[in-house]
């Protein structure tokens, strides 16, 4: 296993303990009544929202050193191809889902965002194995880097409740808020994003024809 599969696989390890730290936060305030520490403005930022959010920006940051080590060293690997993605959207998806459920007065990214881009993903990923079949490659478009551009900014805001737009937005509507407008641009060009791949790509449905 060369170095940029590691900090891959390092990523995937990452994922899964911040996943074990929410389940064990859980279970401690349903259980015990826990309620972490917070900080900022009003108080507007809690402690384990904090640490989740330091994981996760951690967490982005090897998903552009991996593939920068990949294409420079020349080590491309098909485990690196595969596990890459899988890192991406398990990162990606599991922090949209825990932040679709409210917790000591958190903001939460509705759920009108977070499915749809799920199901995006599970679209377009379903689009290239098809390709994969057929020995073609997808190439992806430039409103699909704007989509995960967004979502690395919005997420973090959001874990943050805000921050720092929160020290003048904090008493806006909910739906004008910052960090609100960042999750409905998220979903704008992964919406986008995924109708223009479907349409670009949509060869790949056709089938082909057989000689005898």
């Amino acid at each position: 296993m060369n170095l940029p599969t590691k900090i891959t696989t390092a990523r995937i390890i990452l994922v899964l303990a911040l996943l074990a730290f929410w389940l064990t936060i859980d279970v401690l305030s349903e259980t015990q009544g826990y309620v972490p520490l917070a900080y900022g403005p009003s108080g507007s930022i809690n402690l384990v929202y904090l640490i989740s959010c330091v994981v996760f920006i951690v967490a982005s940051a090897t998903d552009a050193l991996d593939g920068y080590l990949a294409r420079s060293r020349n080590e491309v690997t098909d485990l690196g191809k595969f596990l890459d993605p899988v890192a991406d959207k398990l990162l990606v998806d599991s922090a949209l889902i825990y932040l679709s459920l409210p917790r000591w007065g958190n903001f939460a990214i509705p759920l009108y965002c977070t499915i749809p881009m799920i199901a995006r993903d599970l679209v377009v990923d379903a689009l290239r194995f098809i390709a994969a079949g057929k020995g073609k490659v997808l190439a992806a478009n430039v409103f699909g880097k704007l989509k995960t551009i967004f979502q690395m900014i919005a997420l973090p805001v959001v874990f943050l409740n805000g921050w720092p737009f929160s020290y003048f937005d904090l008493g806006w509507n909910t739906n004008g808020r910052i960090a609100m407008i960042l999750c409905d641009l998220a979903l704008f060009f992964s919406l986008l994003s995924g109708v223009i791949y479907l349409v670009r790509n949509r060869f790949v449905f056709q089938e082909e024809e057989k000689h005898d």
